[in-house]
């Protein structure tokens, strides 16, 4: 976990967000958008392969989140005016992006909205849009998103005592507890992912995450059980779509439905792998691919 003087708090209209920077100031900017929930905390899979190509990695904790204020109301569209106001303030113009699981639709909405400074975007085990055509939404993922993306249709007053309780579970979660509490969610392959400081990582950013309550990821939840405010058959910058096909998560077909409405998406479904399997052994191959779709 990164110290609390590492990061920035930039204003973005009325509110402010937690920024933490990583990189040399003259390298190339990389957004990483985390998952739901979680907040700004360093990952050192994405700052190992960054660092190797001379990568300026930019993330922030979603408002509601860590320090963030929160935005009641959000749409995932409305992180490309928080992308645009966190890289104006950093002197940033171009940069590419990562969405990995709830980051990920968050990472489509920068690609799609702001394509004059979007080089390329990739998405690590994101979700699809809630209602897209073809698409059976919630077939696939354990029991426990099952219900927690339930009563995300139901509104609010159905799902925020769910989040509570989860919540505080998570308020003090350890590196050693993370597996157990993931419960359902997480296929061998996963488990056995979770290990060392990637534990660490995931027992630090589910912490930060509820720190300051449920708002953060209430308000993740709800924005993706309504419309996003952009078509993904809209997007005019390259994209790469990476998913393990034991993923239980956000299942595969997820994945598959995105590569075949982004146009030209790169579609990268691996076998054996899982929602952080991957994200752990592979980042190498997924920075790498987005800095030579950037070019």
């Amino acid at each position: 976990m990164a110290p609390d003087d590492d990061y920035v708090h930039l204003p973005v209209a009325d509110r402010s967000l937690e920024v933490l920077v990583t990189g040399p100031e003259d390298g190339p900017a990389l957004v990483f958008h985390s998952g739901t929930p979680s907040a700004a905390i360093p990952f050192a899979p994405l700052l190992d392969a960054a660092g190797n190509a001379g990568l300026r990695v930019v993330t922030w904790s979603r408002p509601g989140y860590g320090g963030s204020t929160p935005a009641r109301g959000r749409t995932v569209a409305d992180v490309a005016v928080d992308t645009a106001a966190v890289l104006d303030a950093l002197g940033i113009d171009r940069f590419r992006t990562l969405g990995w699981s709830g980051g990920g639709p968050h990472a489509l909405a920068c690609a799609a909205l702001l394509p004059r400074r979007c080089a390329a975007a990739a998405t690590l085990a994101g979700v699809a849009p809630y209602g897209a055509s073809g698409l059976d939404w919630l077939a696939g993922m354990g029991e426990e998103n099952v219900e927690e993306f339930s009563l995300a249709l139901e509104g609010e007053e159905a799902l925020s005592p769910w989040l509570e309780e989860q919540a505080a579970g998570l308020a003090g979660v350890t590196a050693e507890q993370v597996a157990g509490s993931l419960g359902g969610l997480v296929s061998p392959v996963d488990v056995a992912s979770i290990t060392g400081t990637f534990a660490e990582y995931l027992a630090a950013g589910f912490r930060r995450s509820v720190a300051s309550g449920i708002a953060g990821w209430r308000d993740d939840d709800l924005a993706f059980a309504r419309s996003w405010g952009f078509d993904v058959a809209d997007i005019g910058v390259p994209v790469a779509v990476w998913q393990g096909e034991a993923d239980l998560m956000v299942p595969p077909a997820h994945g598959r439905w995105l590569a075949q409405r982004i146009p030209g998406a790169r579609d990268h479904v691996h076998p054996g792998e899982g929602h952080l399997s991957l994200a752990v052994g592979g980042m190498d191959r997924i920075v790498a691919e987005l800095v030579a779709l950037g070019e």
